[in-house]
């Protein structure tokens, strides 16, 4: 089939380069010249395990195409994905106006049938707007062109996001056509090799799919944190009660893994959004607003565990940190523990030598751009020269088994705030070292 995918961001690119590897010719669309003319050149503008080799094979194939002209693509395909940034406007809520500007452009340029399909996180009746600027600008050209809408949120985590789309758990569509449920069956089809893991419903349930379920993993982590926090006060062990609830078939292990709190580019900003959608129908959701108040104080608890320990001024320490992104396997640092953290150490008068298998680019460039009083090392064990005490925050693979004898001798003092609790099973005091974590 012919697709083009409007928008290179995370959802587009990875959608777009997954489509094109089961045989289907896919064009990804963007306003950005330089990013466009880069994929043209196998550059890549996110990390995300397997996806180059990817792109770069697709091309090579004919397969996949990247372009700046919406208009010269849409007389060629059959679908048209919207997958562009809703990010959170000045009130909470998703900012729409990259969604229906490119409704708008389709409107404009739409030669003949055509299926569009919203991949993009938007609130409930986005779908209706869409079809209602489309057909707007047709009723402007004196054009009856038939066309539909459907909605297909992603559900990608990053880090697996290739994995996750060749290999879904579910692929939601929300449509009231059955021609439409129809292509958008086959177009998936080849992700299918024993049955098929489609659910149909209305565009509005679909919509809300979406939000719901990154809420529901927000409030697991939350609910977690929450736990940790009392487990502290009462004398407990959260490792120990996380072991025995995630016992239970019905909670699980997943997502109840105490912490800093959850980031990213999808659970802060659709809680957020979600909360704003349910006080604009009148609502007030309790749960959704103690949920990102929780992760909210969950950002600063190491802060608060190295002040009771360095107390508040902490001019002339200096701390190691370990892990920016706001989770392994990715670069992504939008909203990480890490900024809140580095940010106030720093505005405490610490200095801060940070480490980052990924993500140092991001953070020298837009997180802490011009922040003084921060310093990137090249590897792991550089990170710690003469600090005072070492903080973990991403789970990195190669921070999991460290050698803490090197941790020990770098070190000033030998303390290790955990904000992962990644080594909550070591002996460490074995090794002369002070372990601070999560929850005990």
């Amino acid at each position: 089939m012919k697709l083009a995918v409007v928008g290179t961001g995370y959802v587009g690119l990875v959608s777009g380069v997954c489509f094109s590897e089961m045989g289907n010719n896919v064009t990804c669309v963007d306003i950005n010249e330089t990013k466009i003319q880069n994929l043209k050149k196998g550059v890549i503008p996110i990390y995300e395990p397997g996806l180059e080799p990817m792109v770069l094979k697709n091309m090579e194939r004919k397969n996949l195409f990247f372009s700046t002209n919406l208009e010269e693509v849409i007389p060629n395909v059959d679908f048209v994905f919207i997958a562009v940034g809703t990010p959170t406007g000045e009130d909470g809520s998703a900012d729409l106006k990259y969604v229906l500007s490119v409704a708008e452009e389709i409107g404009k340029k739409i030669t003949k049938p055509l299926i569009v399909v919203n991949k993009s996180t938007v609130p409930v009746g986005t779908a209706d707007k869409i079809r209602e600027i489309i057909q707007k600008e047709l009723s402007k050209r004196g054009k009856e062109i038939y066309f539909d809408v459907v909605s297909n949120p992603e559900f990608l985590k990053e880090g697996s996001a290739i994995s996750d789309f060749m290999k879904p758990d579910r692929v939601v569509i929300g449509a009231n056509n059955d021609v439409s449920i129809k292509k958008m069956k086959e177009l998936y089809s080849s992700f299918f090799r024993t049955h098929d893991r489609f659910v149909v419903m209305d565009i509005r349930s679909a919509e809300m799919t979406k939000y719901a379920s990154n809420a529901m993993l927000a409030t697991k982590i939350s609910f977690m944190n929450e736990i940790a926090n009392i487990c502290e006060r009462v004398g407990a062990d959260v490792n120990n009660v996380r072991l025995g609830i995630g016992s239970d078939s019905r909670i699980g292990y997943s997502f109840i893994y105490p912490g800093c709190g959850y980031g990213g580019s999808c659970f802060p900003k659709d809680v957020r959004a979600l909360k704003k959608m349910a006080e604009k129908y009148n609502y007030k959701p309790q749960l959704i607003t103690a949920v990102e108040e929780i992760n909210n104080r969950q950002r600063l608890v190491l802060v608060d565990k190295i002040i009771n320990k360095f107390g508040e001024n902490l001019s002339g320490k200096t701390f190691a940190l370990w892990g920016l992104s706001f989770k392994p396997g990715t670069d992504d640092m939008r909203e990480a523990p890490a900024i809140y953290v580095v940010k106030e150490l720093i505005n405490r008068g610490a200095k801060v030598q940070v480490y980052d298998p990924k993500a140092m680019e991001q953070a020298k460039t837009l997180y802490f751009k011009n922040i003084k009083n921060i310093c990137y090392s090249d590897y792991k064990y550089e990170a710690l020269q003469q600090a005072n005490a070492l903080i973990l925050l991403t789970e990195w693979k190669e921070f999991r088994s460290p050698d803490f004898n090197e941790i020990k001798s770098r070190l000033n003092k030998p303390i290790i705030f955990d904000g992962r609790n990644q080594y909550i099973n070591y002996e460490l005091e074995e090794y002369g070292i002070e372990y601070i974590c999560i929850g005990k």
